[in-house]
């Protein structure tokens, strides 16, 4: 097959790829850092002759077109699986054209597979195309294949700035099994700024790393306290970690070029990091590139409970935002506000705990200080309606603030009041004694 004339046959422009989008339509525009940016900026030009046209996509790390293009609903309706920054403003400054779609993401392919309306355009950013004709997913494997595969049409947008991931499967799909191609601006990665993290943080991530042990296989989120925490992993005496994550960030190369990681120790893919997508600095990108050492793996293979159970001495760390006194963890609103989404916190959470020597962390700093500069607790007697619980009392296993740690299963619920009071600030603990007596999960013995 002469991969190169199918190629030119293809090929085609992002402003034609955009003219294919018709009133209601559905369009899957890729994940994370591996949005189709010239694709979005070409079909935001259109706003004013379309109607009706439903966008999903996730974890975009810039102000997509099509969500500042029109705010009406009338045009387009954007959606996010999982909402960043700018994603979450659109969601809650849009009363008519942005939504959150609400996920479990070990089970995004399902959902596109089985439940989700049909897109007619799947449309993903992507490598150029090799010599046996296959474009290769870079950062964002996740559940592009699955996506493909249920649109009716299929499109590529060509960057010559993609990383080429290797090492996994459904990482890659070949010129004859898409419909268009098209050849990007070759604008820069989406890189993200590192994550900043505070004195607290460093608190945080010292009762955390003590909890490890050489030849642990981790999972870790993104922001200044999974930072913070990468960091002082980098730092430590700790050896033969593996890596087992939904989302490869910065702190794992940094551990991975500090020597920390080997992934000797893992019984499942051994010497490979493994993960479903990546996002951060260029840096990272370069270290993904072509690097056998990694194993880039679809979502629902990456995120699976059985396979995270399968490996032994896993260790899930979190960052929440808010644990209520009963031991119910949120990560996704405050309130009726919009912050994120669920992502894979469950699944790692579950998978943590089934496995042999499993650990799982959940995360955050004890309190935070308001704009009237009042200290409000991140340990609240209950949830604000409307605030989502990510994970209920029974999945809770370690908890750790700037003020301790404390394992959580097994626990009463007087016993979880008291353990949680004592994470909490001091000046926030008298407030949340008087709730617990209120709620009737405090005694008269409890410290």
């Amino acid at each position: 097959m002469d991969f190169k004339k199918l190629y030119q046959e293809k090929l085609i422009t992002a402003e034609k790829a955009a003219s294919m989008v018709k009133d209601g339509d559905w369009v899957e525009m890729g994940w994370g850092a591996a949005v189709p940016v010239d694709f979005d900026k070409a079909l935001a030009k259109r706003v004013d002759e379309l109607k009706d046209v439903k966008i999903r996509t996730g974890v975009v790390p810039y102000n997509p077109y099509v969500g500042q293009a029109d705010s009406t609903g009338e045009h387009f309706i954007y959606h996010s699986y999982h909402a960043t920054g700018p994603e979450r403003n659109l969601i809650n400054g849009n009363k008519n054209g942005a939504f959150f779609i609400p996920i479990k993401y070990s089970e995004i392919e399902r959902y596109i597979a089985e439940n989700l309306p049909k897109a007619h355009i799947s449309v993903i950013q992507v490598s150029p195309m090799d010599k046996h004709g296959n474009f290769n997913f870079g950062i964002s494997v996740s559940h592009a294949m699955t996506s493909f595969e249920n649109s009716e049409i299929v499109i590529l947008e060509v960057n010559e700035n993609m990383p080429v991931a290797l090492g996994g499967f459904r990482n890659y799909v070949n010129i004859k099994d898409v419909d268009y191609v098209f050849e990007s601006s070759n604008y820069d990665m989406l890189a993200l700024a590192e994550a900043k993290f505070t004195d607290e943080d460093v608190e945080v991530a010292k009762y955390v790393v003590d909890k490890l042990r050489d030849g642990d296989t981790l999972q870790l989120g993104i922001g200044g306290l999974p930072n913070a925490i990468g960091k002082a992993i980098a730092k430590s005496d700790l050896k033969d970690l593996g890596v087992h994550t939904e989302m490869y960030v910065d702190s794992f190369m940094e551990m991975a070029q500090a020597g920390k990681i080997t992934g000797r120790k893992k019984n499942i893919n051994p010497g490979r990091q493994t993960y479903a997508f990546a996002a951060g600095k260029q840096e990272l990108y370069d270290y993904i590139d072509g690097n056998e050492e990694l194993m880039a793996a679809p979502v629902s293979y990456v995120n699976d409970i059985d396979v995270i159970a399968a490996h032994d001495n896993y260790v899930s760390i979190n960052t929440v935002l808010e644990v209520d006194l009963w031991g119910q963890i949120s990560a996704e609103s405050a309130g009726t506000r919009h912050i994120s989404g669920a992502g894979g916190a469950l699944d790692f959470v579950l998978g943590a705990y089934r496995s042999k020597g499993g650990r799982s962390f959940i995360t955050l700093k004890s309190s935070r200080v308001n704009k009237e500069g009042k200290r409000v607790s991140n340990i609240v007697p209950t949830f604000k309606p409307g605030t989502q619980a990510t994970a209920v009392r029974a999945n809770t296993h370690y908890i750790a603030t700037e003020q301790g740690i404390a394992n959580f299963k097994g626990l009463s619920t007087w016993q979880a009041a008291e353990a949680l009071i004592g994470l909490a600030h001091p000046e926030t603990r008298d407030d949340l004694i008087k709730a617990a007596e209120d709620l009737g999960i405090w005694r008269k013995s409890n410290k």
